[in-house]
């Protein structure tokens, strides 16, 4: 019968870094425990600054104290970690000792620890895409407890699209049951027009009510907020589908949309369009606890506007010489529903190019300089770059799956999501980060998990925001695929 050697309790390879760590000096003063998250402590103190947490980790035993729950949310997610860090440990040490032993109960050894921790940033977030390709509930339980370990607290779901409208909404039962689905969806990318090749199968799904309820408190329970994504008035061929009488053409019959790129089909301007988006936001205002609701607010293509006649009558009732104020009225219109239900607004960056309320916050999705274009106006921004956080770009330039440019993990770790020069007074308007996963070139969750990880556990430090070598976190990372695994997760293998 063999002996176990002592486990290497040699400092874990935390992702984010810590801003203070430090670790104990011998195995014997590591915590042994069967119970780890039922045995730690955990309390708020207000005498803490409401950001900050710290856990303390020794022989007998382990605490958590925050200055404010949300805090609190971190450091059990920071402990999380730490946990199961352990616990991989533990199993490669156990995998690499010949025994004849018979497993006893699991057992935990954790390396005694005194850490200290604060965010920079508030928003730490990933958007992903159930409009375009469906994610079943449970796959996203999986992806919020993982994201929960790397603590980002923000998921955005891009619920509605013009490929698919994603969630019941009372009173419009054909939202889900024609709006849920479309009868085949474009291969690959845009082609000329009749070139383009299809996938002949049915797709689609939809969340009910108390789906989303049990969702959004799963995720509360974990620290993550869910911020639904309902575009209007743009992106809504899959609810005039539904709905012919709320687009610019009643009598025809729109199919949801089978291909990528932008819809021409836009809301109408009728009374029924505008009760439409308000029974939407406030239904969505009952179901989400999130303080934000975003609807998109771009890719609004005029055409529609122009070419109907009500349009044109309602345009000129409204004192409007211009198509694009339209766009205007419905962003002006979407805050005044949300701000009465205590939500505030939140719209794409190049929906500034109309009127929106001075309370929006604004997720700038181009180029990093679109924050500080933004911050300039005086609005909250979500740093959002598709260029550095887009990760439904290909990873390298031999897979065909993906948006193109390539992205590369090297790449993202280089990053720098915010402008390098901005002024104190507009960075004290930047709420955080945002990686974005759009769904049109990812069909399945098991190839969402390949192309945000490892990626997007080099986004959660740029999003915490605390200093750590680029080539350090490359060590790191490689050192997290055998955690991901632990988890779940189908993450991308490290290549040198």
């Amino acid at each position: 019968m063999s002996t176990k050697p002592e486990l290497n309790t040699a400092p874990l390879p935390l992702i984010p870094e810590p801003v203070s760590v430090r670790f104990g000096n011998t195995p014997a003063e590591d915590w042994v425990t069967s119970d780890p998250f039922g045995e730690v402590t955990v309390g708020v103190n207000k005498d803490v600054p409401r950001t900050d947490f710290s856990i303390t980790i020794h022989k007998k035993g382990a605490s958590i104290t925050a200055g404010s729950e949300a805090a609190l949310a971190d450091g059990r997610n920071a402990f999380a970690q730490i946990v199961h860090l352990s616990a991989v440990r533990s199993q490669l040490a156990a995998a690499a000792t010949v025994t004849t032993e018979q497993p006893s109960d699991p057992t935990y050894r954790i390396p005694a620890l005194t850490l200290n921790d604060s965010p920079k940033h508030a928003w730490r977030g990933l958007l992903v895409d159930p409009a375009r390709h469906f994610l079943p509930v449970e796959d996203l339980k999986r992806l919020i407890t993982v994201m929960a370990v790397y603590r980002l607290n923000v998921l955005h779901l891009n619920l509605t699209d013009d490929q698919g409208w994603r969630f019941e909404v009372s009173g419009y039962p054909r939202l889900t049951e024609v709006g849920a689905w479309r009868e085949r969806t474009v291969e690959g990318t845009p082609q000329f027009e009749g070139e383009d090749t299809f996938a002949e199968d049915r797709h689609g799904g939809f969340y009910t009510q108390d789906e989303l309820r049990e969702l959004v408190q799963y995720a509360r329970s974990r620290g993550v907020t869910l911020v639904p994504g309902v575009n209007l008035p743009g992106h809504a061929q899959a609810a005039i589908a539904a709905y012919p009488n709320l687009g610019n053409f009643p009598k025809r019959q729109l199919l949801v949309r089978e291909t990528w790129g932008v819809s021409d089909h836009v809301l109408g301007t009728s009374e029924a369009s505008f009760q439409f988006v308000r029974d939407v936001l406030e239904q969505v205002a009952e179901i989400f606890d999130s303080p934000f609701v975003h609807v998109g607010g771009e890719d609004a293509p005029l055409t529609e506007w122009e070419r109907s006649p009500e349009a044109r009558t309602r345009r000129e009732e409204w004192g409007y010489s211009r198509e694009s104020e339209i766009l205007g009225r419905f962003i002006t219109f979407a805050g005044e529903v949300l701000r009465d239900k205590g939500k505030r607004l939140a719209v794409w960056d190049s929906a500034a190019l109309v009127r929106i309320p001075d309370d929006a916050i604004v997720l700038a999705g181009g180029e990093p300089k679109g924050v500080k274009a933004a911050t300039s106006r005086g609005f909250q921004t979500v740093a959002a770059p598709e260029s550095v956080l887009g990760l439904d770009r290909v990873q390298s330039r031999n897979e065909p799956a993906g948006a193109h440019p390539v992205l590369s993990l090297e790449d993202v770790l280089k990053a720098s999501p915010l402008p390098k020069k901005l002024s104190d007074e507009h960075g004290k308007l930047v709420l955080g980060i945002e990686a974005t996963a759009f769904g049109q070139f990812i069909p399945t969750a098991r190839h969402l998990e390949y192309m945000l990880f490892p990626r997007l556990v080099a986004v959660a430090q740029h999003a915490w925001g605390s200093s750590i070598d680029t080539e350090e976190l490359h060590e790191r990372l490689r050192a997290h695929e055998a955690l991901l695994a632990h988890l779940g997760v189908e993450s991308r293998k490290i290549l040198d």
